[in-house]
């Protein structure tokens, strides 16, 4: 199976397992991949989900050995697998070794990016003429900015993690081999809070993009109607009840 999906708890565990081509995407991958998903969104009980890797590896990118096997459609789905798909729920990023060309377009897909130390993000495919076409010209500027982007783009060069994490590629870094389960511990805390209203918000982040300032804030105060009139009186409640006061979240960790 070149795509492995487990279950621990509210989370759903997606594993990219082509080891032989470093998680190499091909379109059969693809498919499952965008099918694995589609099935992450559709379950009521899986809060939150984490893309990886298999050994040591989380994305090489696209299978160039399978350029020419498919036809290619602008207007259909990413070759990568879900990249044009926006999600109503949360996905994170655990990055074990390389996540380059079509796997760092896979990454910044992703919600968020835990990362182990010796990472390598990367536009690996500017060396043989591929394009990126499943959102790498359009979220990487997003995430870190327009220069450091270009930067990325033009000179394909490795960005290492702890240079990933300064420009805001990689939202955490840890030790090799502990990327999994620190994306794991991060998406039980993301899966504890009340879900209305955090992913209410979470779309009202990417939503924006759609409008200007005016726009971006009629959407967000419309966007927050829901969320106001389904949960907020619980969890005032619950403040006043003595929950969460002086910033804590232990209520939401487990501790």
């Amino acid at each position: 199976m070149s795509v492995i999906v487990d279950q621990d708890g509210p989370v759903t565990i997606v594993t990219i397992n082509r080891p032989a081509r470093r998680n190499a995407v091909d379109p059969a991958t693809a498919v499952a991949l965008r099918d694995a998903f589609a099935a992450f969104a559709a379950d009521a009980g899986a809060r939150a989900a984490i893309l990886t890797g298999s050994d040591r590896h989380f994305c090489a990118g696209f299978d160039l050995h399978a350029v020419g096997t498919s036809h290619y459609d602008p207007e259909g789905p990413g070759p990568m697998g879900p990249t044009r798909m926006l999600l109503e729920k949360p996905v994170i990023a655990a990055i074990e070794g390389h996540a380059v060309a079509g796997g760092l377009e896979l990454a910044l897909w992703c919600d968020l990016r835990v990362a182990a130390a010796s990472a390598i993000f990367g536009v690996y495919c500017r060396r043989w003429g591929v394009p990126l076409i499943d959102g790498g010209t359009v979220r990487l500027p997003r995430i870190v900015g327009q220069g450091r982007a270009l930067d990325m783009i033009l000179t394909g060069r490795p960005v290492a993690a702890e240079e990933a994490q300064r420009i805001g590629l990689a939202d955490r870094v840890v030790a090799d081999g502990e990327a999994l389960a620190a994306a794991l511990a991060l998406a039980k805390q993301i899966a504890a809070f009340p879900q209305i209203c955090m992913n209410s918000d979470r779309l009202s982040a990417y939503r924006q993009w759609d409008f200007d300032i005016e726009g971006a804030l009629a959407h967000e105060a419309h966007a927050g109607v829901v969320p106001l009139r389904e949960g907020a009186a619980a969890g005032a409640r619950r403040f006043t009840e003595g929950t969460g006061r002086g910033g804590s979240f232990a209520a939401f960790n487990g501790d």
